[in-house]
């Protein structure tokens, strides 16, 4: 569980809830059905209309993925890759297929399985960053589905307050509604700012990062797997590796290797 994403939503909501009923009125002022039908209905049948139906559907699956720490254990896996190198420089290449389903990465697992069986570097390079590039637009499809929530929002909002402004203009000789109106054609640009800048905008960062996070795990599966054909000492490997981690973390490695 992402403890930061579910505190900063609630914590987010709450103040925001908190700052409306400050301000000494009732709550019941900023809810207005027929802004709620504009700016959340009107987006989201725009949303509908810009992306493929199952897609837009899948938005809430969507965002329970950001609800959640990428389990991607970065360091185990570099370990695994330096283990690999040294029985590779030991007892060659086609002694790796012993331990193959050992890894519980499929992409690696996979990538070692076409370095025993004697693929060409090249051919394996293009493989496994055609996948790579697969999942990166995959993943970018997806939040793209909330970016593009995050703009329709306001954009909804704004025609909301389009609408109301006409309404009220066009019953200007009642003075008395004046107020109202003007207060109901903001609500729906409130409406649309929440929506943009409290939910969609703050959800598609969050995967982004996420994606970040994966597609790092695996760029150190590529370099480790072509680094293990190409026969590079298993230092070399090491260094080459512990590159993409955090200095703490290299440091962490580097004492392990050295006990060893």
């Amino acid at each position: 569980m992402d403890l930061g994403m579910i505190l900063g939503l609630v914590l987010g909501v709450g103040l925001f809830l908190y700052a409306l009923l400050s301000g000494g009125v009732s709550l019941m002022i900023y809810v207005n059905i027929p802004s709620v039908i504009m700016v959340f209905g009107g987006s989201f049948s725009a949303l509908l209309m810009s992306n493929p139906l199952n897609r837009t559907l899948s938005a809430f699956k969507f965002f329970m993925l950001t609800t959640k720490v990428p389990v991607l254990e970065t360091e185990k896996m570099i370990r695994v890759l330096v283990e690999f190198s040294e029985r590779a420089r030991r007892e060659g290449l086609l002694a790796l297929e012993d331990n193959l389903q050992e890894l519980d990465d499929e992409f690696m697992r996979r990538g070692i399985q076409l370095v025993v069986d004697g693929t060409d570097p090249e051919i394996i390079k293009s493989i496994m960053y055609n996948e790579v590039n697969q999942i990166e637009e995959r993943h970018a499809a997806n939040i793209k589905v909330f970016e593009d929530w995050g703009k329709y929002g306001p954009a909804f909002g704004m025609l909301g307050t389009l609408v109301g402004l006409i309404a009220m203009l066009a019953n200007l000789q009642d003075q008395s509604t004046l107020g109202s109106g003007m207060a109901i054609a903001l609500i729906t640009t409130l409406y649309g700012s929440m929506l943009a800048n409290m939910f969609m905008i703050p959800i598609a960062a969050k995967l982004a990062d996420n994606n970040k996070t994966e597609l790092l795990s695996k760029e150190i599966a590529i370099e480790g797997v072509l680094s293990i054909q190409s026969g590079d000492n298993p230092r070399i490997l090491q260094e080459k590796l512990i590159a993409y981690l955090p200095p703490i973390q290299r440091e962490s490695l580097r004492q392990e290797a050295n006990k060893d």
